[in-house]
């Protein structure tokens, strides 16, 4: 039977999708036109373009999300999205238009050189939003610290010797200022009520997250990966929410490599260099790793809130977090006595890390597999 399959690309904007089709063979991509971005569109294109079998969508992922995926999807169209860090660049090509990247999107779809990103459930993407709205309430946070203490520097004032920033004394010590000027005192008041506000949302944010951290359907993955020393609950639920499933790491190298933990390489012939980190993937991810590995400078032990977290946990979890306690402190003074400056070390341990990571996740989902079979 002759495989009539159309690959179909889509540039997606806010209002509207331009729409190109590159028929099974060699013959050069046909531009379609433009259409709404509306799901009644989409449908009706799909009726044009004919049998739903015979039909691949793709488009890039982008500040529109995951609509279209979703609508395809349910139509029954197979659809992927795809990475736009790692679509094909010809050198020297200076001009974009909706049209042309239609266009080359349908003969790369159908070339197979657009690599896919993993689409997370609708439940994922709640949780994602929710420990991102966190991270941008803490962005918030810091950038109206910055505004606070720079007003006051303007102005020579400082705090009393002893009194370290951003403490409870440090604050105390802010309520008692006053200010000759009226101006001076309106100033300082909207900056300081700014950040009880600011507080107040990250306050109401971080609640929700230890919700879901409880309750939720991830909440055994959650308290699991909590057994680590520096994953508590805002790390390990960040982690779950921006990983989604970790069965799509068969091995942990993959993992570490998704996060873009793993050195650079340009190799030719017998020479073999190796450079910084890829920092490709997920970038929230990674620095949540990178946060948490500062931790492993300390001796390993186990007591506080972690010991407090790893009550109720099976031994085997345990087991592995003490033996990464022990791994990853030894390498970081290890790399530090070899002359490597202590953020590269970090970065080295944060990959280890990352395996660890991915032995509780996948320790996790291998007993939670019997367990939904029984349910079913």
């Amino acid at each position: 039977m002759k495989d009539n399959t159309k690959y179909v690309g889509l540039d997606v904007s806010k209002e509207k999708i331009a729409v190109a089709i590159a028929d099974e063979g060699r013959n050069e991509p046909r531009y379609f036109g433009m259409i709404p971005n509306k799901p009644e569109a989409l449908k009706k294109l799909i009726k044009k373009l004919g049998s739903i079998e015979q039909l691949k969508f793709c488009y890039e992922a982008g500040p529109t999300g995951y609509g279209i995926y979703r609508v395809l999807l349910s139509i029954g169209v197979e659809c992927e999205v795809i990475a736009p860090s790692l679509i094909p660049q010809k050198p020297g090509d200076r001009v974009k238009t909706d049209r042309r990247d239609a266009i080359r999107l349908a003969q790369l779809y159908r070339a197979g050189e657009l690599t896919p990103i993993h689409v997370p459930t609708k439940e994922d993407e709640a949780l994602r939003d929710l420990v991102r709205a966190r991270e941008d309430a803490k962005e918030d946070e810091l950038r109206a610290k910055h505004r606070l203490t720079k007003f006051l520097l303007r102005y020579d004032i400082h705090p009393p010797k002893g009194i370290n920033k951003w403490t409870y004394a440090y604050r105390e010590w802010l309520d008692s200022l006053s200010f000759e000027s009226s101006m001076q005192k309106v100033v300082f008041q909207e900056y300081r009520q700014h950040l009880v506000e600011i507080d107040q949302r990250i306050q109401r944010l971080e609640k929700e997250i230890e919700i879901h951290a409880e309750e939720g359907y991830h909440a055994p993955m959650i308290q699991a990966l909590r057994v680590l020393r520096g994953v508590a609950t805002i790390t390990s639920t960040a982690l779950v929410a921006e990983i989604g499933s970790f069965q799509r790491f068969k091995t942990a190298k993959q993992f570490m490599s998704y996060l873009g933990l793993v050195p650079s390489e340009s190799s030719s012939g017998e020479v073999r260099k190796q450079g910084k980190i890829t920092k490709t993937g997920n970038q929230h991810a990674r620095r949540l790793l990178i946060e948490s590995a500062w931790s492993y400078r300390y001796k390993p032990v186990v007591k506080g809130k972690l010991k407090k977290r790893q009550e109720g946990q099976s031994t085997s979890m345990t087991a592995i977090s003490w033996k990464a306690q022990h791994r990853l402190h030894n390498k970081y003074y290890r790399l530090l006595s070899k002359g490597k400056a202590a953020p590269k070390a970090i970065t080295a341990v944060a990959r280890e890390l990352a395996g660890f990571i991915w032995a509780i996740a996948k320790e996790v989902e291998t007993n939670r597999e019997p367990f939904l079979e029984i349910v079913k």
